[in-house]
C-alpha cells in the first residue's frame, strides 16, 4: 500500500484475469481510497489492463463486473500496437525515417549505422538489448547535445541532461535545470524532438503552461510547436511498442 499525497493507493500482490474470447488477460488491480465506483482502462504503452475501485470493495464482484465489459476490453485490445522486439529483421524508426536490423554472423558486435540498415555481429539472442543500448546511447548524446546548443543560443544555462523511459510524459524539467528526456524522442522526426527540447528550455523561464510559457516556447524553437504536439498525439503511444 502506497500514500500519494493524502491518497492512499494499493495494488495487489497477484493479477487476476478475466477472459477475453476464451483467453486470460491479466488484470492489474489497483485500490484506491478516490475511487467511488469501478474503472477500466488500457495503457496502450505497457499493454496493461488495469481495473480501479474503491479500497473496501469485494474484488470479485469487480472482477464479474469487469467481465461483463468483454466487448470493450476486446476492441481496446484490438487497437493496441504489436510490439516489436529490436531483433535481427525488425523494422524500426530512426528520427523519423524507417531502419532495418541487420544481424550478420561472424561480424564485429560494433553496431554501425548504414542509410537505412543498422548493421551488428555478435551473439543473435543478444541483438535486441544491444541495440536497446545504442539506441539510449544516441538519445542521450543527441538530446544533450541539442539541450545546451538551444540553450546557449537563448541564453539559458541547462545544468544536466539525462534519459529513461517514462510512460507519461515525454520529459521533464526541474527548477534546478535538470531535464529528463524519454529516450524514445529518437525515434521521432528531428523537428518533433526538437519542439521538445524547446518545450523543457521554456520551462526554465516559466514553470507552468501559461500565455508566457508558450510564448517562449515557439520563441525558441523558432517555428509553430504545434505540429510537433499533433505527431505526438497521434504517433506517440506506437513508439512504446519497441522492445529490447
Amino acid at each position: 500500500m502506497r500514500a500519494i499525497g493524502k491518497i492512499t493507493l494499493s495494488i495487489e500482490n497477484f493479477d487476476p484475469e478475466i477472459l477475453i474470447d476464451g483467453v486470460a488477460v491479466p488484470v492489474r488491480v489497483r485500490r484506491s481510497a478516490r475511487a467511488k465506483a469501478y474503472r477500466l482502462s488500457l495503457d496502450h504503452a505497457r499493454g496493461e489492463l488495469r481495473l480501479s475501485l474503491p479500497t473496501r470493495a469485494n474484488l470479485q464482484r469487480a472482477l464479474g463486473w469487469a467481465q461483463e465489459h468483454e466487448g470493450w476490453v476486446r476492441s481496446q485490445l484490438a487497437r493496441q500496437p504489436a510490439r516489436v522486439m529490436l531483433g535481427d529483421g525488425a523494422v524500426f524508426p530512426l528520427e523519423g525515417r524507417e531502419v532495418r536490423i541487420g544481424w550478420i554472423e561472424g561480424a564485429s558486435r560494433t553496431i554501425r549505422l548504414e542509410e537505412d540498415r543498422l548493421l551488428l555481429g555478435g551473439a543473435v539472442e543478444s541483438v535486441a538489448p544491444r541495440v536497446l543500448r545504442w539506441l539510449r546511447m544516441r538519445a542521450k548524446a543527441v538530446l544533450e547535445t541539442e539541450s545546451h546548443a538551444m540553450a546557449r543560443d537563448n541564453g539559458l544555462t541547462v545544468a544536466s541532461v539525462g534519459i529513461g523511459d517514462p510512460r507519461s510524459r515525454w520529459a521533464s524539467c526541474a527548477s534546478s535545470g535538470v531535464i529528463r528526456y524519454s529516450w524514445r524522442l529518437i525515434l521521432c522526426p528531428p523537428e518533433v524532438r526538437r519542439a521538445t527540447v524547446a518545450h523543457e528550455l521554456a520551462h526554465l523561464l516559466h514553470m507552468d503552461h501559461s500565455p508566457a510559457f508558450h510564448a517562449a516556447h515557439k520563441r525558441i524553437l523558432g517555428a509553430d510547436p504545434r505540429p510537433a504536439r499533433a505527431w505526438l498525439r497521434a504517433h506517440g503511444t506506437a513508439l512504446h511498442r519497441f522492445a529490447g
